[in-house]
């Protein structure tokens, strides 16, 4: 069975579509690099968003403790 993903891989860069496949072993080795890279900093966004999700949530846990007046 033949997989869906059996065309050929590229990459972009400088807005120029390269095969990975016809590239040199130390450049794919390169996109390999920047793909992990992507993937990693894809994954800390993605904790980024949820942490400033909570911060949010936590903040207004807060509001909603605290008095109505200030003291001053």
């Amino acid at each position: 069975m033949a997989e869906q993903n059996d065309k050929p891989q590229t990459i972009t860069i400088d807005g120029t579509d390269y095969n990975v496949a016809d590239l040199s072993e130390k450049a794919r080795h390169q996109v390999t690099n920047l793909r992990v890279t992507d993937q990693e900093i894809a994954k800390l966004q993605q904790q980024l968003a949820i942490y400033q999700m909570a911060r949010t949530a936590y903040a207004k846990a807060l509001k909603e403790e605290l008095p109505e007046k200030a003291v001053h």
